[in-house]
């Protein structure tokens, strides 16, 4: 087995130190690509609603401060809190069609009490993570995006013909594909160096189009001071929920859902671009930046804007652009965050932004977030199931989307919960999906201690599971021995457990055996040690000899089983093992 790349592009790891000046220089090309979005998705998503000038600077102010804070959380490591990673954060704009829609419903106190039910839904999703992985699986996080993009895509057409009136809408029309052909053109064909900065040079040329064409109204520029905080205030909590608040409280909770299944591939892209070498994902950190998720769109719903996200895009590319990944940069744009959060002169500026761009700098993000969703079904191949799931989600979604059959059939807002098409996707998914998991062949579990002494019980177990699909005595001898070689691997080395421990202080064993056309999935799910088995896997080769009695165990289960993946969550190891037959 090669050698694991490494990425000698890295300068600095997250827990590696870095000069203050360098720090802010990294911080300030990071900040870039912050600004722009987070006051792009706040205004979009307010003036959506037709709420007014003075409302729209309270939200840019606290979205940015916001950002500040969950920034400095990600970069930290406060129990079960943060990713301890540089991690560039921003307003989102997946909650964009919901948001509106409670704003319509119900005005900003409706609004904040939606997404405050939505960050705690994060807490309790980051606890669930271990065991909501056999139903939001990618196929149903994937599908759930492109939903999302394709139902937010008439609010971005419609910013781009919202214009003055007596403004000329061919101008507009010109100054949208302005924006979209530059940030294209250099997206596609510039030089690698240059391709990060694409949508803002993009958002640049338009505003740039946009004024020639005389499009550029500056009055919010004129009328913001330069230090201190803008006018508005919070708009308060909707503390006595009504039916529309539950009406609309699943459409929330499902997008949570979805957002909270993409951070995690965030998390993860970020852990991995982060390393010279990198390691096995440490899903500890994962539900680390899910709950720091939680507290930031928490937080946004007391403020009343829309709630954050990781960009692992923008991550990717300043790490990849200077080779920085210290978690100090996280400090210091999350310090500069706050700054500037008081400085209205410049967010004014921002909101002086024409609504073509703004339509055109989402449509382009909504382009970005469909492929992610296709990426996310394909990453692992696709079958027939897979290819159900999606046909049917999407058919039911944006057909509901267009037109809502249960108008006339429930009482209003009944009727605009199961008639909207992210609802009716999502449930189409998740139903699709835990039929083929109801339907599909019996798993069989057994139950053991994480002992050696227990090694009998899994070995039997494993060849009833071998007998039941008709194995050789061949694949019936492999399927014992990667049974074996992974309860050894789970094992700390020299971990015999004395007699005077208590039983019950053992860690417990779960195992599951999925039966497969040609194969069988094992998953071995138990409380250990603070190693993860992937990176003893992948670096196999590259580990000096040592006196750890496991080395053997890792040989021969890479040597038996076709695929082993290790998912490390606080207080849960699982453990998958594939065996072909």
């Amino acid at each position: 087995m090669a050698s694991a790349p490494t990425n000698d592009n890295i300068r600095y790891e997250p827990d590696e130190k870095c000069s203050i000046w360098l720090s802010i220089v990294v911080g300030v090309q990071g900040i870039v690509f912050v600004l722009a979005p987070t006051v792009l998705v706040t205004a979009i998503t307010l003036q959506a609603a037709g709420l007014d000038e003075a409302t729209l600077s309270w939200h840019v102010f606290a979205a940015l401060a916001i950002v500040g804070v969950v920034t400095a959380l990600h970069t930290s490591r406060l129990w079960r809190f943060g990713m301890g990673h540089l991690v560039i954060n921003g307003c989102t704009p997946n909650y964009i069609a919901v948001s509106v829609l409670a704003l319509q419903q119900g005005g900003p106190s409706l609004l904040a009490s939606l997404i405050v039910a939505s960050g705690l839904f994060y807490f309790a999703i980051a606890n669930w993570l271990p065991y909501l992985r056999r139903v939001i699986t990618p196929t149903v996080s994937g599908v759930m995006l492109m939903l999302i993009a394709a139902t937010l895509m008439p609010i971005a057409i419609e910013r781009i013909t919202d214009i003055p009136e007596g403004a000329s809408r061919p101008a507009a029309l010109a100054v949208a594909a302005i924006t979209i052909l530059s940030t294209t053109a250099l997206a596609l064909r510039a030089p690698s160096s240059w391709r990060p900065w694409s949508l803002i040079i993009g958002i640049a040329a338009g505003c740039g189009a946009a004024a020639a064409f005389g499009l550029y109204d500056l009055t919010n520029l004129y009328d913001a001071r330069w230090i201190g905080l803008p006018d508005g205030g919070f708009p308060g909590l909707h503390l006595a929920p009504d039916v529309k608040f539950w009406a609309l409280l699943p459409m929330f909770l499902i997008v949570t859902l979805v957002q909270a299944i993409k951070g995690i591939g965030d998390s993860v892209a970020i852990q991995r671009v982060s390393r010279r070498r990198p390691r096995a994902t440490d899903f500890r950190l994962v539900q680390g930046a899910v709950n720091v998720n939680g507290i930031g769109t928490l937080l946004s719903g007391l403020a009343g804007t829309p709630p954050t996200s990781l960009y692992s895009s923008f991550t990717a590319s300043v790490v990849n652009l200077t080779g920085v990944a210290a978690r100090s940069v996280g400090y210091a744009i999350a310090a500069i965050v706050l700054v500037l959060a008081f400085l209205p002169k410049l967010t004014g500026a921002l909101l002086t932004i024409p609504s073509p761009v703004m339509g055109a700098f989402l449509v382009v993000g909504l382009g970005v977030i469909f492929v992610e969703g296709i990426v996310s079904i394909t990453r692992s191949g696709i079958d027939p199931g897979k290819t159900f799931v999606v046909g049917l989600t999407v058919a039911v979604g944006l057909g509901m989307h267009g037109h809502n059959v249960f108008t006339g059939v429930l009482e209003s807002p009944w009727d605009v919960l199961f008639g909207n098409g992210i609802t009716a996707g999502a449930i189409t998914a998740i139903t699709v999906t835990l039929f083929l998991n109801l339907t599909g062949p019996r798993s069989r579990r057994a139950r053991a201690r994480l002992d050696m002494e227990d090694l009998p019980r899994v070995d039997a177990f494993m060849r009833e599971v071998a007998a039941q699909q008709g194995w050789s005595e061949a694949s019936t001898e492999r399927l014992r021995s990667a049974g074996e070689e992974t309860l050894a691997s789970l094992l700390q080395s020299g971990n015999e457990y004395s007699d005077d421990r208590k039983e019950a202080e053992t860690p417990r064993l779960l195992i599951v055996a999925r039966p497969e056309p040609r194969a069988v999935e094992l998953e071995f799910v138990s409380a250990v040690d603070e190693e993860n088995l992937g990176d003893h896997l992948a670096y196999l080769e590259d580990q000096e000899e040592a006196d750890d009695g496991r080395e053997m165990s890792f040989r021969l289960l890479r040597h038996y089983a076709s695929s082993v993946s290790h998912q490390k969550y606080h207080g849960m190891d699982v453990v998958t093992v594939r065996v072909e037959r």
